[in-house]
């Protein structure tokens, strides 16, 4: 399996993990939750650094967006200019948000079970990096050498 795909299973089981876990201590979606979580610790602003994080598209952003000020969790602010909103969590937001918070401190302890604490220590840090280095590769135009 390449380093690529071992990524992509451990994503896929830490998301059915954090599904789980949310199930019984929330009614909200996982995407809603992160939703709130990016915008109020995340620092996430726009709708479209939103659709970044989320990997999704506006218009599906957008929904969810609707969704979440429908419910109180959000609310959209005027920006720098007319073209632009700011998104605000609420303080509801941040109640809903704590069900990710029990669960993916839950998901920790799982992990520390796993691996000793040298170990945990190692592959943070080797995340880190490996996330660090991979950004500055997407983040450079396609055909560019790489420096």
């Amino acid at each position: 399996m390449t380093l690529a795909e071992q990524i992509g299973a451990l994503r896929r089981t830490l998301y059915r993990l954090l599904t789980r876990r949310l199930s019984v201590r929330s009614r909200r979606p996982l995407t809603q939750l992160l939703a709130v979580k990016f915008i109020a610790v995340r620092g996430v602003r726009t709708q479209a650094e939103l659709a970044e994080r989320l990997l999704v598209d506006a218009p599906a952003v957008s929904r969810l967006v609707d969704r979440l000020e429908e419910d109180g969790l959000v609310k959209r602010c005027a920006g720098e200019d007319r073209r632009c909103v700011k998104l605000q969590a609420t303080d509801a937001g941040r109640v809903a948000m704590e069900a990710l918070e029990e669960a993916t401190l839950s998901i920790d302890e799982e992990a520390a079970r796993c691996l000793t604490e040298v170990e945990l220590v190692e592959l943070k840090r080797l995340l880190d990096k490996l996330q660090d280095g991979l950004s500055q590769v997407a983040a450079q135009p396609e055909g560019e050498p790489q420096s």
